[in-house]
């Protein structure tokens, strides 16, 4: 898998300078774009598409730096449609413009390579169990949060304190199948993972039943779910759930993820931070 990883960086970091088509990397990881994009933000800390930008505008950089090439022409080759567009980047990235870069020789921002070493990971076993489960409906409040890698999550925060509990209360009687309760649910995501992009969050319960009136659904179509619990400190437990099952679990388990929603269900007590989590992710076999 690390080979085959290798490979696949190899074709990006050769193909900079053009539109990188996704599928190729993901055939030399022996994997689908969407579970390449989300291995490589679980292992790396960044999402994919964003660390192509910043080599991009690394490379750009130091042609800037070498005065050979024309910022237009320095734009064109690394992708921007536009000087100005190449220079919003440019500046973002390296806090100043190209063409004040190349006035001045101003020192530049760096994205090194990215390379995956062999390290010893787990060692201790993750509990999972494979369900399979026909559709169902997920219904309960929804709203658009922004996606936070790291830390809690303040727009769902304060999104969860302002529902009524009455609402919750009555939302809860029509849960009747796993998970039980009380379930957070997002869907939606944005294909780069990007932090700060946006998805729908869903507040609800899983059910057969018919939502009440004016209540919003996600309709569910039936499949493969793995599912993994753990124990802990929220949020912290819950990332490093989502980050091992990702870089351990999928490489050494005959499955790839299936786009669509993913379910936590989490239990905390009345009082304390160490809750008990499971998550629930639309797999399918892998087939090599």
């Amino acid at each position: 898998m690390l080979e085959r990883l290798h490979q696949a960086m190899e074709h990006i970091e050769c193909h900079l300078d053009r539109t990188v088509d996704m599928a190729e990397p993901a055939r030399l990881a022996a994997t689908s774009e969407h579970h390449l994009r989300r291995m490589f933000s679980a292992l790396a800390g960044m999402p994919l598409s964003e660390y192509i930008r910043r080599r991009r505008l690394t490379l750009a950089g130091a042609e800037v730096l070498a005065g050979r090439a024309t910022l237009l022409e320095i734009a064109v080759r690394y992708g921007y449609g536009s000087g100005e567009a190449f220079a919003r980047a440019f500046r973002a990235m390296h806090g100043i413009g190209p063409g004040e870069a190349r006035r001045t020789g101003a020192a530049l921002s760096s994205q090194s390579r990215m390379a995956f070493r062999l390290t010893v990971v787990g060692r201790s076993g993750m509990r999972y169990r494979i369900v399979d489960k026909a559709d169902f409906t997920v219904a309960g409040p929804r709203t658009r949060v922004p996606l936070v890698h790291s830390g809690p999550n303040q727009a769902i925060m304060d999104f969860v304190r302002g529902l009524d509990p009455r609402t919750l209360e009555r939302l809860e009687k029509l849960s009747d199948q796993e998970p039980h309760g009380i379930v957070a649910v997002c869907d939606g995501l944005d294909p780069s993972r990007a932090e700060g992009t946006e998805l729908d969050y869903h507040h609800g319960v899983v059910t057969s039943a018919r939502a009440p009136e004016g209540m919003t659904t996600l309709a569910v179509p039936a499949g493969t779910w793995a599912v993994f619990t753990t124990s802990g400190p929220v949020p912290r437990a819950i990332q490093e759930l989502w980050r091992d099952v990702f870089t351990e679990w999928f490489p050494s388990n005959p499955y790839r993820t299936r786009t669509g929603a993913e379910i936590l269900r989490t239990r905390l007590p009345p009082e304390g931070t160490e809750a008990d989590a499971e998550l629930w992710l639309a797999v399918e076999p892998e087939h090599h």
